[in-house]
């Protein structure tokens, strides 16, 4: 078994090409740009780790977890547009650099591709990839638009944030376990044990995402501070009856209101 940093190197090493054609560059060369920046990769390697659990990695599962990766970099490119963010991973976001006509398409050619990798795998396999990608597919893009929707919102309850992360977020860490799993042999049963814990660690995920995104130093975060708050977006760190929130200065947190 590998640790999560080997399977990341290891994941690294096959992911670092460039995926898609040379012309038209205005096009392909935005959407290998956001790919250049890094990031975590924690999907494709949950997908890698899923996989292992079971069975040993495969040219499979590098396939599907190289679509995760794209269809994720896809979410990110259109989320920065609806957001109006400068900046991702510390640099210029897609749109802010290459305009927003050229990231809306070069976001869509990031999802067909993910597809192309999805149909280089066993067709034995296919249909039930394919569903589990497509459900997390829906999914996110269903808590993305909850997540602007309660931009409109005064008051969001917990239940409500929480359903609209579970969506936006962890939905597609526990698919990435899911489907690693599924084709490392795992029953129904083990897949349905490994989405739980991915969705449990997705919801965490987001909620110290969160946290960042109000109170994170940009030069390690990577992204505009206090960016949720300037778009009106609702998360567990803000009242969103009062615009006021918890900050927390050493070892004391106290409550402030947004100015």
């Amino acid at each position: 078994m590998h640790s999560f940093i080997e399977l990341s190197k290891i994941f690294q090493e096959k992911f670092n090409v460039r995926h898609f054609p040379e012309e038209p560059s205005s096009l392909y060369n935005s959407s290998q740009y956001i790919l250049n920046l890094g990031g975590k990769r924690i999907r494709p390697v949950m997908c890698l780790m899923g996989n292992e659990l079971f069975n040993e990695i495969n040219s499979d599962v590098y396939n599907v977890a190289t679509a995760i990766e794209l269809f994720h970099n896809f979410t990110l490119v259109h989320d920065d547009i609806m957001d109006k963010a400068p900046l991702r991973r510390g640099v210029q976001t897609v749109h802010t650099k290459f305009g927003e006509p050229t990231a809306l398409l070069s976001g869509d050619v990031m999802l067909v591709i993910a597809y192309e990798y999805l149909n280089k795998i066993k067709t034995h396999y296919l249909p039930a990839v394919i569903s589990i990608f497509n459900k997390m597919a829906i999914e996110v893009c269903e808590g993305q638009q909850l997540d602007m929707d309660f931009e409109q919102k005064e008051k969001v309850s917990f239940g409500e944030y929480l359903a609209m992360i579970t969506l936006k977020t962890s939905v597609s860490l526990a698919a990435s376990l899911q489907v690693g799993a599924l084709l490392g042999g795992a029953g129904l049963g083990n897949q349905r044990h490994l989405f739980e814990f991915g969705k449990n660690l997705g919801i965490a995920f987001q909620v110290q995402d969160d946290y960042l995104d109000a109170f994170g130093d940009p030069a390690k975060f990577g992204k505009q501070t206090g960016g949720d708050i300037l778009s009106n977006k609702k998360n567990v760190f803000i009242d969103t009856c009062t615009g006021s929130g918890y900050r927390t200065s050493g070892q004391r947190t106290e409550k402030f209101i947004a100015q």
